[in-house]
């Protein structure tokens, strides 16, 4: 019966492998082109430049070559380096993530081109995705009068290569094998990004900030809140934030991928030994506690009661050890006490930070009553001076941004993916394919876990936050590609 894997050898996704001629043509055009522009670099720029378009040269090589290269860059990027830009100043400065999915994008449509047998995987949801991707872009110009400023065209044009990514997994991920190596990038993105947040955190603050600013040749901060504390407060609690800038997106995104790492450390086929799960999922779910962000946190409970709901109910009871631990803990030696009273602040609305969110949710409500139908669009400010605009939920952020048009669509695509993969999940356990099914089942919970992450955070669709917004339709695009991928034997398992 079908699994993830199958016994015939899988054929690696080479860019133009069956056009040699048009294969080596673009790879002397390019290594001439950065080859001119390294010694240029080299002549008029700082000692460093030449290093910079070597590395430039080696990794375009790389993503011409293998799409995997590429997959594996724009994931690591992702969930590691989000932020990491270009080490020169331009007037828009490109970061990492941004050259990764460009470069993806462009290898394989490329690839389309030139072979044009190779069908166009659109999915299921790729049209409606697409019209999804429409109705932000007429948002976009309607709010801004069809003249947007550069900053946020720059940034709405690095969302929608964050939103493509999903055709990109589509069209890039055919065999069995090149699934399993993007499910495995994704759990060890995160757990290497949980890992720098656990290290970070453990270190005196001045050496932590010490490394942080060193950041700053590649686009992070040097100045202000580069470490951040609850309540702002230096003398407080110190909140993870590995290299994400923000603890709660870096919260956020734990609570995405460790969903799916809880879901393969009790699964029958995991794709990664159990041993390493068992501490990929242990890192994550501390690190995402350590965040203090209460949204990362719930969403990540949330992912895992679905796992348990659907599948593995025997994760209730290390849940429910975990629960009764803490509050033992709490009882008699106060352990965690500053967090469990930030929760019932939260809870009871009581703290700064969700009185603030009060406001924003006040001020969304406005605005969508004004602009029900496509929104403000995407600007700093909004058309009205007595409003202003950004609110910490992804949905009211949706209807404040692109109208209830565009919420519901976003709905409508989601209810879309469960409709299908829930029943595609099912289908592979019952039918002796285990290793798909869990992957299928830890995919979802991953999605489940974000939503309801938005339900107090907004990065799943912030235009400012693109390495969010990539994992997000990545692990969807992901999903539906593994309901399809033939695979008609099953495999060992790796516990």
């Amino acid at each position: 019966m079908s699994a993830l894997l199958d016994h015939r050898r899988p054929r690696r996704i080479r860019v133009f492998e069956r056009n040699t001629l048009a294969q080596h043509a673009l790879e002397a055009l390019l290594a001439v082109v950065l080859g001119l522009a390294g010694g240029a670099a080299v002549a008029f720029g700082p000692f460093w430049a030449g290093f910079v378009a070597l590395a430039g040269l080696a990794t375009a090589y790389g993503m011409l070559r293998f799409t995997s290269f590429g997959l594996a860059l724009a994931v690591f990027v992702a969930t590691i380096l989000p932020f990491g830009t270009l080490p020169f100043k331009a007037v828009i400065t490109p970061n990492f993530l941004e050259l990764a999915l460009l470069g993806l994008l462009v290898v394989w449509l490329l690839r389309l081109l030139i072979h044009p047998d190779e069908p166009l995987e659109l999915t299921r949801l790729g049209l409606p995705l697409i019209g999804f991707i429409g109705i932000t872009l007429f948002s976009l110009i309607l709010g801004s009068n069809a003249s947007p400023d550069s900053l946020t065209l720059h940034n709405y044009f690095k969302f929608v290569l964050a939103v493509l990514f999903f055709f990109s997994i589509a069209n890039c991920v055919r065999t069995p094998e090149q699934a399993r190596l993007v499910l495995r990038l994704i759990l060890i993105g995160g757990a290497v990004s949980a890992l720098i947040g656990l290290v970070l955190f453990a270190l005196p603050d001045a050496l932590a900030l010490q490394l942080l600013v060193a950041l700053g040749r590649i686009g992070y901060p040097t100045t202000g809140r580069v470490l951040r504390y609850v309540a702002d407060d230096p003398n407080g609690v110190e909140r993870a934030i590995g290299l994400s800038v923000d603890p709660n997106s870096y919260g956020g995104m734990l609570a995405l991928v460790g969903a799916f790492a809880v879901t393969q450390a009790v699964a029958e086929r995991p794709v990664l030994p159990r041993r390493w799960l068992y501490a990929m999922a242990g890192a994550m779910a501390l690190a995402t506690f350590l965040t203090q962000s209460r949204g990362a946190l719930g969403g990540l409970v949330v992912g895992a009661l679905y796992v348990a709901v659907m599948r593995y109910r025997k994760l209730l009871w290390p849940m429910v050890g975990a629960v009764l631990a803490v509050i033992m803990l709490y009882l008699l030696f106060g352990v965690g006490a500053n967090f469990v009273t930030r929760v019932t602040e939260g809870v009871q609305f009581r703290d700064q930070a969700n009185q603030m969110r009060l406001d924003e949710y006040q001020n969304a409500i406005q605005i969508i009553q004004r602009y029900p139908v496509f929104g403000i669009g995407f600007g700093k400010s909004g058309p009205d001076i007595d409003l202003g605009v950004g609110v910490s939920s992804i949905y009211l952020a949706l209807a404040e941004r692109v109208g209830l048009v565009g919420l519901f669509w976003f709905l409508g695509l989601l209810a879309a993916f469960y409709t299908r993969s829930v029943p595609a999940m099912r289908q592979a356990f019952t039918h002796g394919a285990p290793e798909r099914g869990a992957a299928l089942l830890g995919l979802q919970a991953a999605i489940t876990a974000a939503l309801a992450v938005g339900l107090l955070d907004h990065y799943f669709f912030n235009i400012e936050f693109s390495h969010m917004v990539a994992l997000f339709w990545g692990t969807i695009g992901l999903a539906l590609v593994l309901e399809t991928v033939q695979a008609p034997a099953d495999v060992p398992s790796s516990a």
